[in-house]
């Protein structure tokens, strides 16, 4: 098995709501609605966007981020933006469809490599695609998380998911860096050893679960 993520240029609501701006899409379709996922500083202007191309049944809010049922399934009405490049050739799509900067990321899986290829093919006739990565499943046991991103996250304890927090909120991983680890600790309330452990083992989980979802 296969597995190849590409980045497409094409139009359609959900990659329209991010072009130009910084707001993120997420979607599952179910083949009569989707269930998509927004975030960003301009939610209300892809929510207006959904309610007037694709309908919306239900819709839930939080601070940065709405949460929304569509009243119809957008690729199940117009192929050409993916399944009907990906069904000739026995492909499927890994969900989450992710939209970011007017462009749609999709994860693709095939039995065979070929097969990704001709999608990429007929795909890159009608628009723009660049292969992002590309890998061989060996095993669908230790690979069950490319089908289920959360059991491919690791488990962090309360003091762990704290200090990965406030370091990123804090800059901690820009460059040059926005905090200190004695500036992040004293915000967690603990001594800067402490934060400092906490830190160091969040990081060691993510990075060794996700390392293989990362280097191709």
């Amino acid at each position: 098995m296969y597995e190849a993520t590409l980045q497409i240029n094409h139009t359609s609501p959900y990659a329209d709501a991010t072009e130009r701006c910084d707001t993120h899409v997420e979607m599952w379709c179910n083949q009569y609605c989707d269930l998509v996922y927004v975030s960003g500083t301009d939610i209300e202007t892809s929510v207006e966007t959904f309610r007037d191309t694709i309908g919306i049944q239900e819709l839930t809010r939080r601070e940065g981020e709405v949460i929304l049922i569509t009243d119809s399934c957008l690729l199940s009405s117009q192929d050409n933006l993916l399944e009907g490049y990906l069904r000739p050739h026995h492909c499927l799509s890994l969900p989450p469809l992710t939209y970011d900067n007017g462009k749609l990321l999709a994860r693709v899986i095939a039995l065979e490599e070929e097969r990704l290829t001709e999608v990429y093919r007929d795909i890159n006739r009608d628009h723009h695609v660049t292969v992002k990565a590309k890998r061989e499943v060996q095993s669908v046991v230790p690979d069950i998380p490319i089908l289920m991103l959360d059991s491919a996250l690791p488990s962090l304890s309360e003091g762990q998911q704290r200090a990965l927090t406030l370091a990123v909120n804090s800059g901690y991983y820009e460059i040059p860096r926005g905090a200190t680890t004695s500036e992040i600790a004293d915000q967690m309330g603990v001594s800067r050893r402490t934060f400092e452990e906490h830190l160091r083992r969040a990081e060691n989980k993510v990075v060794k679960n996700l390392l293989d979802y990362l280097v191709a």
